[in-house]
């Protein structure tokens, strides 16, 4: 019994399952973006480092930029090695790749679907340190004619996109998570019906409702955060009465906080931990976290 246990746990099938475990049970997803992999991990120590910032911070998952980066031997010899530090300290992590223009079918989306299969062929190579996750940024709404309030036009492309790309992710089993804007919950109920159902999570970019300038107090800063998170996570699953649609943290970034940043995370925590929807907070992102360093 011992000895078939044991070959169970050499396969990539039970380690996918067993590293997912890692951030939920009952503990919120607390994760954070590193972009532009292969030049933050290059220095020496640089994996070290960013274990360090993921403990002292509370962060339990990562998104790690990949696009490219997987087809270079050396690069994935030290992305498998992060991922199995990173796993050490039970710390998921899901393999991030961006577009804004993946939506649109044919060229873009197979680009995008090319990447994917990138990330499918390093977890077979990789089975001990496999990715937990994909991680998609696709931002069609940064294109002129998706630009206004309300033109949601681009959406059914879009969720073609993220539904292909869960197609090939979870016969691997792996979970798809995808950053959405506020823009995106304001549509219709079958608008959001569509997207919710689409993947199992998704990552809400609550961005630009406060300043380290505009004047307010921290106090009035997280009154302000706590209410629009509120409002955001009312108005997605307003009229939806569907089984299994997805979940959703709540991210927000540096430039918006400054240093206030890690106690604005806490409240979202404590303001929506018992709320079902909420899977937890995303900070954007570590490179901001170098900047400073690197300034000082």
């Amino acid at each position: 019994m011992q000895h078939s246990f044991l070959n169970a746990l050499r396969t990539g099938t039970l380690l996918a399952a067993l590293s997912f475990c890692f951030a939920r049970a009952d503990t919120p997803i607390h994760g954070v973006w590193v972009w532009k992999s292969a030049s933050v991990l290059k220095e020496p120590g640089s994996l070290q480092a960013l274990l360090g910032f993921c403990q002292s911070s509370g962060v339990n998952e990562v998104y790690i930029s990949t696009a490219g980066e997987l087809t270079v031997a050396s690069e994935q010899t030290k992305i498998a090695n992060l991922i199995g530090l990173l796993h050490q300290s039970n710390i998921r992590v899901e393999g991030l790749l961006s577009s804004t223009d993946a939506d649109e079918p044919g060229p873009h989306r197979q680009k995008l679907l090319a990447h994917v299969a990138e990330i499918l062929l390093f977890n077979q190579h990789y089975p001990r340190t496999r990715f937990d996750g994909i991680h998609l940024d696709i931002e069609p709404q940064q294109r002129a004619e998706n630009k206004g309030a309300g033109n949601l036009t681009f959406l059914p492309n879009l969720v073609d996109t993220y539904r292909a790309v869960e197609a090939s992710a979870e016969p691997a089993k792996l979970k798809v998570n995808a950053d959405i804007q506020t823009k995106l919950l304001k549509g219709d109920t079958n608008q959001r019906r569509m997207l919710l159902s689409a993947l199992p999570r998704f990552t809400l970019m609550l961005y630009e409702l406060n300043s380290p300038n505009d004047g307010t107090s921290p106090a009035q800063k997280k009154t302000k955060l706590i209410e629009a998170g509120r409002r955001y996570l009312d108005l997605a699953y307003a009229g939806l009465t569907e089984p299994n649609l997805a979940e959703t943290s709540i991210a927000l970034r540096t430039a918006d906080y400054n240093d206030l940043l890690p106690a604005m995370l806490t409240a979202l925590d404590e303001a929506f931990r018992s709320d079902p929807r909420y899977l937890g907070w995303a900070r954007h992102s570590y490179n901001d976290t170098l900047q400073v360093v690197a300034e000082h």
